[in-house]
């Protein structure tokens, strides 16, 4: 089965071919960051639009690269949630139309589970059971996954996601949207121990995250250290360092803690924030102490993309799921409410 992928949901156009039998073939990526980077954050009303104006051409461009026509196309997969409404329409109305005009079926596709099996695009993909850390700048949450829709929530976020976190850590300081990389990268040459954060929740039992209170210890401390006199780089590399280790291994303690609650030794770490480095080499020598395994995908299939949508769109329409032509998107919607395959 050829299906069509269209990611929509927030501040990326992705577009790709995803074939049952022969794997991806092409995707394309549009990303927003420089017209939202203005502002500080996204603008919704911008992303609707620049998604409109990307669509059509981007489509193009990855039947192009796959050299498949529309007629080869057997379904199309998109991003029906959670993310921005108006975004998420331009995906949904874009797939609609051409299914209908091509006269195949199409399928809406969850985003957060689109990111949880980004990772059986890899060589080595992950087989089930496994526990997931599905961790970007919208979600931070814990699952037990027993098969493609067979979903257990062990524990989330509070309030802020870790992803959202790293933004606003970031913006405090005065860096560039986005903030998770920029904070990374000054955390590269801050000095260890200079700066201490709390590990939030990590003193008591569960599985829930809350990263609030750690952003307020950042701000204290930067604000602190400008009163001081000290708003140099280096003061902004030292907090960068400390915020990223904090978040990093509080991550890690609430992983291990629920490897061991579902008697596992496989865990998925998905999502954009799972591009970290200092993260992945955390949980890669956590795993290995418990002689256990870790995955993750590629770089640039953490960040939002088509591919992850066009491979779980397929795994679902190849079980026989599909969708009359109407148009729907949830802003929210909770993964647990999924069907199993």
């Amino acid at each position: 089965m050829l299906v069509l992928g269209l990611e929509t949901s927030c501040d990326e156009t992705g577009v790709a071919l995803y074939d049952s039998e022969r794997g991806l073939l092409a995707d394309a990526l549009f990303s927003q960051i420089d017209l939202h980077r203005a502002y500080g954050g996204v603008v919704p009303e911008l992303a609707s639009r620049d998604h409109v104006k990307r669509m059509l051409p981007l489509i193009r461009q990855v039947l192009d690269e796959a050299g498949c026509v529309p007629t080869e196309i057997d379904a199309i997969a998109y991003t029906a949630g959670p993310g921005l409404v108006g975004a998420l329409l331009v995906g949904a109305s874009c797939a609609q139309a051409l299914a209908f005009a091509w006269g195949i079926p199409a399928l809406g596709v969850h985003h957060m589970e689109g990111h949880l099996l980004a990772p059986m695009l890899e060589e080595n993909p992950p087989q089930f059971p496994f526990v997931a850390l599905l961790v970007s700048g919208g979600h931070t949450q814990l699952v037990q996954v027993d098969g493609i829709g067979q979903y257990t929530l062990l524990g989330e976020s509070l309030d802020d996601a870790a992803g959202e976190a790293f933004d606003k850590t970031a913006k405090m300081m005065g860096l560039n949207y986005p903030g998770g990389p920029e904070i990374a990268r000054l955390a590269e040459k801050g000095v260890a121990g200079r700066f201490t954060f709390p590990r939030p929740m990590c003193d008591r039992p569960g599985l829930m995250f809350s990263f609030s209170g750690l952003k307020t210890s950042a701000l204290n401390t930067w604000q602190h250290s400008v009163s001081a006199g000290d708003d140099s780089e280096q003061a902004r590399c030292d907090i960068s360092l400390a915020f990223q280790q904090a978040v990093v291994e509080t991550l890690a303690i609430k992983c291990k803690r629920a490897l061991k609650q579902a008697g596992m030794k496989r865990l998925v770490i998905a999502g954009g924030v799972s591009a970290n480095k200092a993260l992945r080499v955390s949980l890669e020598k956590m795993l290995g102490d418990m002689r256990g395994d870790v995955f993750y995908a590629r770089p640039e299939f953490c960040t939002d993309n088509g591919a992850m949508i066009a491979y779980a769109g397929c795994q679902r329409l190849q079980a026989g799921q599909h969708e009359s032509l109407a148009i729907s998107v949830q802003a929210r919607w909770p993964m647990e409410q999924l069907p199993p395959l």
